[in-house]
């Protein structure tokens, strides 16, 4: 008698314990997470980005040769590369090949219950207006982030040339 309530109180206590654990978090189907990227748009980013490297890299370009003269086949040279490295970059980073590796990170990332939350949100009008806004944010960004990044550079390159220096010195 005394082992039968033993084991009803162990049992009892076994469900209650059970129950008190979190539930397991379920990994989000690969369609609602394809859904997800679908309703966020994330190729219009990706153009976003590709346009701000094309634009990066023709500055630095300008940049480098500041002050010397070009003949004209040069210049076109110049003028030409930074569009051929950024159809690279169109290519080795599409959509088509990024896609699926963006789908398992989510999966890896998420919960289903977020994925869902998610997409409740960016089907919303706001969520949609995020969705339109963000790569004119990011493009904006990028603007202020370059004029700030200049005066760094500059700091970081007198910072390596003062410790390249004090290592001769050193030697």
């Amino acid at each position: 008698m005394r082992s039968q309530r033993l084991s009803s109180v162990a049992l009892t206590l076994a469900t209650a314990a059970l129950l008190c654990l979190p539930a397991r978090a379920t990994e989000p189907t690969a369609e609602s997470v394809e859904e997800l990227l679908r309703v966020t748009q994330p190729e219009s980013m990706l153009e976003t980005i590709y346009g701000q490297f094309e634009s990066g890299m023709r500055a630095g370009m300008q940049q480098a040769v500041a002050g010397q003269r070009l003949s004209d086949k040069q210049q076109s040279i110049l003028d030409n590369a930074p569009r051929e490295f950024a159809a690279v970059l169109r290519e080795e980073l599409s959509w088509a090949r990024i896609q699926g590796i963006y789908v398992g990170i989510y999966r890896e990332s998420f919960t289903q219950e977020e994925i869902d939350g998610m997409l409740v949100f960016y089907k919303s009008p706001v969520g949609q207006a995020f969705v339109r806004k963000m790569p004119q944010v990011t493009q904006r960004s990028g603007q202020v982030m370059q004029v700030l990044a200049a005066p760094m550079a500059e700091k970081m390159r007198a910072a390596m040339e003062r410790a390249v220096a004090h290592a001769r010195s050193a030697g």
